[in-house]
């Protein structure tokens, strides 16, 4: 079992930065087995990657759209996920989850939201012109 809480949300101008964070409710063992990432979504649209991090922490996949702008990182010892945004976009506003897949082997890092078995209650970040 895994409970994941997100904070970090909030409101931003087109060019700014927040930093998301995923806090892991489980024990140190399993949250180390597990890939993590982050997914965002807008009312009316399917759930869209963002990025995601294996269980070493040296494996980062980033969907195009934030390539460049968002860097996401994992503290194993903390239980903890980041995702730090810069530069961002009026397109970057939507509801952000963190997410955990407790069966992902070492090498990989899953990047469709049916992989990940665990999910956050979301943050919102809102950014303006």
């Amino acid at each position: 079992q895994v409970h994941l809480v997100e904070s970090g949300g909030g409101l931003a101008q087109a060019g700014q930065s927040l930093r998301l964070d995923c806090t892991a409710s489980t024990s140190a063992y399993t949250f180390s087995r597990c890939a993590l990432a982050w997914f965002r979504q807008v009312p009316g649209k399917e759930r869209e990657f963002v990025a995601a991090v294996g269980r070493s922490g040296k494996g980062m996949v980033y969907a195009d759209s934030v390539k460049g702008r968002f860097a996401i990182s994992r503290d194993n010892d903390k239980k903890m996920m980041s995702l730090q945004m810069n530069n961002l976009q009026r397109e970057d506003k939507a509801l952000y989850y963190c997410a955990a897949d407790v069966n992902a082997i070492m090498s990989n890092v899953p990047t469709t939201s049916r992989d990940y078995d665990y999910w956050g209650q979301g943050t919102q970040v809102t950014v303006s012109s």
